[in-house]
């Protein structure tokens, strides 16, 4: 019955489902995802909520989100500019598909202690 629910899938899918995987999988940048959904806006809450990630290394995986449509970042002609960052439907949808894989892990780490 599995190999009838993947058939449809070609090799152009299966490259484009791996590349989402590797963002997605990519270190620090599902734990920047998830301090967007918890309502960090800015780069200071970020670092705050994602925790060891330097701001260096935190303001280039920023950028990658962004520039892969997940977050997006809003500046305010203010003095001193102020600088917001949100998530974007696409950012919201991952999250929302990280959910499971998460409860998958909390099981799978369970199981691990348990034996």
């Amino acid at each position: 019955m599995t190999d009838q629910i993947f058939a449809h899938i070609d090799e152009e899918e299966c490259r484009r489902f791996q590349a989402s995987v590797e963002l997605a999988g990519r270190k620090w940048n599902a734990a920047i995802l998830l301090a967007g959904a918890r309502g960090a806006r800015r780069f200071s809450e970020y670092q705050s909520l994602v925790d060891g990630i330097s701001a260096r290394l935190l303001s280039a995986r920023m950028k990658e989100l962004e520039s892969e449509g997940l977050i997006e970042r809003s500046v305010e002609p203010t003095t001193p500019v102020s600088i917001s960052y949100t998530l974007t439907v696409p950012g919201k949808q991952l999250i929302s598909l990280l959910h499971p894989l998460v409860s998958w892990s909390r099981a799978r780490q369970s199981d691990a202690h348990s034996q």
